[in-house]
């Protein structure tokens, strides 16, 4: 039923780590096994963030396990036009700085479309591209990514599977995408460079990867969905050796997560019963107590109303259980505990569960917030103008240090008049970007009723990169917050587990978190319960929300307030995510009355708004679990490729 449902292979693995080196895996064995055979082995590239993983793990293998590249023949898919190769944002910045400079592949066997190239001379600049390909032997294997339109390369909506490699326009939702290497979406080229579907459907073998709740509807488009002249990826199904590789969150439309009970027989638990309960309710549009036997026959769901003996005990057994998700007290009742939120950027907390941080502080819990990183890439550079000028009226009025303040006034001015669009911050600037967002965080917590003492900045290092692209969580990002466990002793911890952050940063806060709590666990610790909220980009579903916090309309004002002492953020965000121009204030006020809206669609109590969290460890359905493939930790018989 999965094969006539999924019209392409799909592989789901339990992280987009897993998933990465799975590809990185199949990458060398092909490499080694052409070595072996006395032949070059050609792949096709992608750039951006999804592949990253896959050549770290490239680079790993090359540096403790001899992989050698000194054969290996690269294309990359795409480029954008016009730009400078020396940009950080040109792909041949980003290729050198995250994969060749770190291999021994020979430079004059890596291939980048340009985006010097003068217009006159593009087609045939793409003419020669294709030829090189060709000269090459074609591609063995193809990596891709896909955009939220589902195009591959650059290809956009509307792109012929013939296609070739061309100047495309970019679609504004692939430039909004890029909005964040760029520094703004205004900042980003109009045109691309950009191989084929048809110079992409010659490679011999195909390998897409998709990480995010954000990839979900594509990725369901894509595979479940026919052939689509609007979905460029779709177009894949014609090719006969391809795989996609998802992380959970990519493949959560999917038929067989998503309703599984569509497809056949299941593994009832009780997490999957809430699942199918709930699709049940929101398809037929009852509340769960007044599901029938006959809503469940018609609906796919005869098998579990006859296990669960009849509709009434399992729409009892669902409707109980969220009615116990529903508390006042996020905290405890039974005295003031230690409580600590960690926060990614400065203003998380206060966005995703500024509701709760009121109510654990009025509720005499001694309540804590450590912000992660900076967030200096977050603010304008007007901001930083803005406040200089501050600096020195201030030290005017005041007489103080006025030297001194002329002289930084003068740099900041010289940088930001110098600096061009979608260059690096001096590290200066971003210094003061930083004190602009710790200073917003220390009176939005201020506002919340914390004390000052009890507010937090680790300023983890990995972040600090100047660039959207951070580097890997390292000793001293694990080391700090291990650190700031040990001096708190939380007893509760809150951290974010919104992983669509449209640059990661919340995926790898959370990695330190975890990694920092198995040396404080190792070291004898009590471990501290621990939940995990969302609201910034995504919302956790109604079956795996744990705790739901109820808001009254007086409170969801006043979080939005807490939000408002954000400056720098309001208005206008510097990454706003995808699809989504609202400000964060009206993004948290939709997704807290769209889950009380959810709960009162369920016949649960009608509240103005709810705060949701899940319990670390997440849940998962034995459904769920194995459908998810194992990274092979073996290395299978070399492997060859035939031309």
């Amino acid at each position: 039923m999965i094969k006539q449902m999924e019209k392409l292979p799909v592989r789901v693995y339990a992280s987009n780590a897993d998933a990465s080196v799975a590809v990185a895996q199949r990458i060398a064995r092909l490499i080694r096994g052409n070595n072996a055979a006395g032949r070059s082995t050609v792949l096709g590239l992608a750039t951006g963030h999804t592949p990253l993983g896959v050549y770290r793990e490239l680079i790993r293998l090359h540096q403790q396990e001899e992989l050698d590249f000194s054969q290996v023949i690269t294309f990359n898919l795409d480029e954008y036009w016009p730009i400078s190769h020396a940009s950080i944002q040109s792909y041949h910045s980003w290729m050198d700085s995250n994969f060749f400079c770190h291999i021994n592949i020979k430079p004059e066997n890596t291939h980048i479309l340009s985006g010097e190239i003068a217009e006159e001379e593009i087609d045939e600049h793409c003419a020669n591209f294709e030829k090189m390909i060709q000269e090459a032997g074609g591609l063995d294997l193809q990596i891709l990514g896909i955009g939220r339109t589902g195009h591959i390369g650059f290809n956009e909506p509307g792109s012929s599977p013939a296609s070739r490699t061309r100047r495309i326009e970019l679609d504004r939702v692939t430039r909004m995408d890029a909005a964040s290497d760029f520094f703004g979406e205004e900042n980003v080229p109009r045109m691309a460079l950009t191989m084929g579907i048809g110079s992409i459907l010659e490679a011999r073998e195909i390998m897409l990867l998709a990480f995010g709740e954000h990839k979900a509807p594509i990725i369901k488009a894509a595979v479940e969905g026919e052939v689509n002249l609007n979905v460029s990826a779709s177009y894949l199904q014609q090719h006969p050796l391809v795989n996609f590789y998802l992380d959970p969150a990519a493949s959560a439309a999917l038929t067989r997560f998503q309703s599984p009970w569509l497809l056949g027989s299941c593994q009832w638990d009780d997490l999957l019963v809430r699942q199918a309960v709930i699709w049940l309710s929101q398809k037929v549009n009852k509340p769960i107590l007044k599901l029938t036997d006959e809503d469940y026959g018609e609906n796919g769901l005869g098998e579990l109303s006859r296990l669960r003996n009849g509709a009434y005990n399992v729409n009892l057994e669902v409707f109980r259980h969220l009615m116990h998700t529903i508390t006042g007290w996020p905290g405890a009742k039974e005295g003031p505990q230690k409580i600590m939120i960690f926060s990614p950027h400065p203003d998380d907390d206060v966005i995703c569960m500024g509701g709760t941080m009121m109510r654990l502080v009025q509720q005499g819990h001694d309540l804590h917030t450590a912000y992660m990183v900076s967030g200096c890439l977050s603010v304008f550079d007007y901001d930083v103008m803005r406040y200089a000028d501050f600096a020195r009226e201030f030290n005017r009025v005041f007489g103080l240090a006025p030297d001194t303040s002329a002289q930084i006034e003068e740099r900041i001015d010289r940088v930001l008049r110098r600096k061009r669009a979608g260059e690096l911050d001096p590290p200066e600037v971003q210094e003061i970007k930083g004190l602009i967002r710790r200073t917003e965080a220390i009176a939005a917590s201020r506002f919340c009723g914390m004390s000052e003492e009890n507010i937090h900045f680790l300023d983890l290092p990995f972040y600090n990169t100047g660039l959207v692209q951070k580097n890997p969580i390292g000793e001293e990002d694990v080391q700090r917050t291990l650190e700031l466990l040990e001096e708190v002793e939380p007893d509760i911890i809150f951290a974010a587990g919104d992983m669509s952050d449209p640059h990661g940063t919340h995926r790898q806060c959370l990695d330190a978190l975890m990694s920092a709590l198995d040396r404080y666990h190792a070291a004898g610790h009590a471990a501290p319960k621990m939940w995990l909220y969302r609201g910034a980009w995504q919302e956790w579903p109604a079956e795996n929300i744990d705790m739901a916090v109820p808001l009254s309309p007086d409170e969801l004002k006043r979080k939005r307030f807490a939000i408002f002492r954000h400056e720098s953020q309001k208005d206008r965000a510097m990454f706003p995510g995808p699809y989504d121009s609202r400000e964060f204030w009206q993004r948290a006020e939709d997704r807290n009355r769209q889950t009380a809206s959810i709960y009162d669609s369920l016949g649960l109590p009608e509240y103005q708004a709810i705060e949701a969290f899940s319990l670390w460890p997440l849940k998962q359905s034995a459904q769920a679990a194995s459908e998810m493939e194992q990274v092979e930790i073996s290395t299978p018989k070399l492997e060859t490729t035939t031309r």
